[in-house]
């Protein structure tokens, strides 16, 4: 990072290496805040950014069970 930035942000759909995160928090360099895919979703989640949750109970009826009656 280059000028008077005190902190960086790196946002990624996907996952950052191992490499990535060492020099993110590497001694002596300005700190940089990692978010990864499954961070981001958590986080649109959480603050109701965009997207709506829902929770879906499936039944299904076993015919098998009941024509054995």
């Amino acid at each position: 990072m280059q000028g008077r930035a005190d902190k960086g942000l790196v946002i990624t759909t996907g996952t950052f290496t191992r490499e990535a995160i060492k020099e993110a928090t590497r001694d002596g360099a300005p700190p940089i805040d990692l978010i990864d895919g499954e961070t981001l979703c958590e986080k649109l989640k959480e603050l109701r950014l965009g997207v709506d949750t829902k929770l879906i109970e499936s039944v299904e009826i076993r015919d098998d069970w009941f024509n054995g009656l």
